[in-house]
């Protein structure tokens, strides 16, 4: 027989594993956009009205400030009692969106994190370890492949609590949204059944996005970050089939006779 020595024998042992792993996540927080270059009391007494009005759009929430309309609100003293009195409120106020150089460094001395709008790619190996460039290297233009449209179809009602994603494209249900339910779509939704809870179409800015539903009792609907709560659907539209899409920066809602 021939003769095996031990070096030769394969060794066996528990696989090995990374002890974290990097992974690219699509994330949805509501953009609170500053209207005003001078935030003043009216400013706060209308944060506490839509708090009063829809607590649960904002309580909870990831929470982004938005300086598009307000480049020169640059004041320090201002912007940490803005900044203060709503994390006061208890909204989870964590980034900036859309700002100068110096509204960038006062955020960044408060402690929130600015964002870059309408890039949301996945943290691969290759860009992870890719090498920086000096700073004084200028940077090549790169630009991101068009990503196919990911349609997602879900044959099951969604139950209170569960969030379901499209983050490339469309997303059908057939069946129900329970209320405390959130459907996500960066393309069209549509609902084969009654929506309870919260639908949010377009969510990467596409503003041509509609929602379908065959019978409307929602909590919260939004098309490219504009929402409308369920205190603010008329009554002639609840309990019938619509479509919801946006017009003029607002959102409309149509039957369907």
């Amino acid at each position: 027989m021939p003769n095996h020595d031990a070096a030769s024998r394969p060794v066996s042992g528990p696989a090995v594993t990374e002890p974290f792993q990097l992974r690219g996540r699509f994330l949805t927080a509501v953009a609170l956009r500053i209207e005003m270059a001078q935030p003043d009391a009216s400013f706060f007494a209308a944060l506490d009205e839509k708090l009063s009005s829809a607590p649960n759009l904002l309580i909870g929430a990831p929470i982004v400030l938005d300086f598009e309309r307000v480049p020169e609100l640059a004041d320090r003293d201002l912007l940490r009692e803005v900044i203060g009195a709503i994390r006061a409120k208890g909204l989870l106020l964590f980034g900036v969106q859309n700002v100068t150089a110096q509204q960038r460094e006062l955020a960044e001395a408060f402690g929130l994190i600015p964002l870059q709008i309408g890039r949301d790619a996945p943290l691969d190996k290759q860009r992870a370890s890719a090498p920086q460039q000096s700073a004084d290297a200028p940077s090549p233009e790169i630009k991101d492949p068009p990503r196919a449209p990911a349609n997602r179809i879900i044959n099951r009602p969604v139950r209170s609590g569960q969030m379901i994603v499209a983050e490339n494209g469309d997303l059908t249900i057939v069946g129900s949204v329970a209320s405390g339910a959130e459907v996500v779509a960066a393309g069209n939704i549509h609902i084969y059944g009654t929506l309870r809870g919260r639908a949010m179409a377009g969510a990467r800015g596409d503003t041509s996005a509609r929602i379908f539903c065959h019978r409307l009792e929602a909590e919260l609907l939004a098309i490219a970050g504009l929402f409308q709560t369920s205190e603010k659907i008329g009554a002639e539209f609840r309990s019938h089939s619509v479509q919801i899409h946006l017009e003029d920066e607002k959102l409309c809602i149509e039957r369907f006779e």
